[in-house]
């Protein structure tokens, strides 16, 4: 395990995602407690959620008069996400970002709303790409504003691994409906299995008349190839699309 223990990166990391008083917060991971303690200070209520039980042990002794801190010893990839609004603050373990993120990105009916955190340096490079290499990458970036803000070097962790790591800052955006999420859900998919299709093609089998016009109005050329066509246009087609 790699411990964060750079204050001015947590420091940051908290101040990016802004939490206030009475918001639900998750430290996923939650170690030692150097992002959950400080968290606990901006009057947050913290879910500090740590599997192994000495850690667990740990944090509810040195937390255990913090009023509005909460230590549940569990799996961070198994562990009951809030069905309320929450935020996520963390420096995720590496091997198990994914897991993790697919958990928090993945569900239609997440209550994800801001997420600050410290992953693997090629991981927040592939999550960041404008046009994502697979179908999941382009779901999670078309419903949520994916930023990498800064290089979190190695010698910010002890002990500190061999590569760098980044921080990430993750808002959702506005809410789409269920049907508008089916229709992206098939466009993304498209894009992936047939990538040279041309975008009015593939608009024209879903919607039929009227793919030209509609993919103008988002400033898509008709004529271009469904990969090339970034998520979040894809996502304002597909509610267009999906309100018909």
């Amino acid at each position: 395990m790699h411990f964060l223990t750079a204050r001015h990166i947590v420091d940051d990391l908290i101040r990016s995602c802004s939490p206030s008083s009475g918001d639900l917060v998750l430290d996923l991971g939650a170690g030692t407690g150097a992002i959950t303690a400080p968290l606990a200070a901006t009057g947050a209520r913290v879910l500090a959620v740590e599997r192994d039980p000495e850690f667990a042990r740990r944090l509810r002794t040195r937390l255990g008069t913090t009023t509005n801190v909460h230590v549940v010893q569990a799996d961070a990839r198994t562990f009951r996400l809030p069905g309320k609004d929450f935020l996520v603050v963390s420096s995720i373990p590496y091997g198990i970002s994914t897991a993790l993120l697919r958990r928090l990105l993945g569900p239609r009916t997440t209550r994800l709303r801001r997420a600050a955190l410290v992953v693997e340096w090629g991981f927040a490079k592939r999550l960041t790409e404008p046009l994502p290499r697979s179908t999941e990458l382009a779901w999670w970036a078309a419903r949520f504003d994916i930023r990498l803000l800064r290089k979190v070097p190695a010698y910010c962790f002890r002990p500190s691994p061999t590569v760098d790591s980044a921080q990430l800052l993750l808002r959702r955006r506005s809410r789409s409906t269920a049907r508008g999420e089916q229709v992206l859900w098939a466009l993304l998919r498209t894009a992936a299995r047939q990538p040279t299709r041309s975008a009015r093609s593939t608009v024209t089998a879903l919607a039929g008349k009227g793919a030209h016009r509609l993919l103008r109005r988002h400033g898509i050329d008709p004529a271009a190839p469904t990969a090339g066509v970034r998520p979040l246009l894809w996502a304002a087609v597909a509610e267009d699309l999906a309100a018909r």
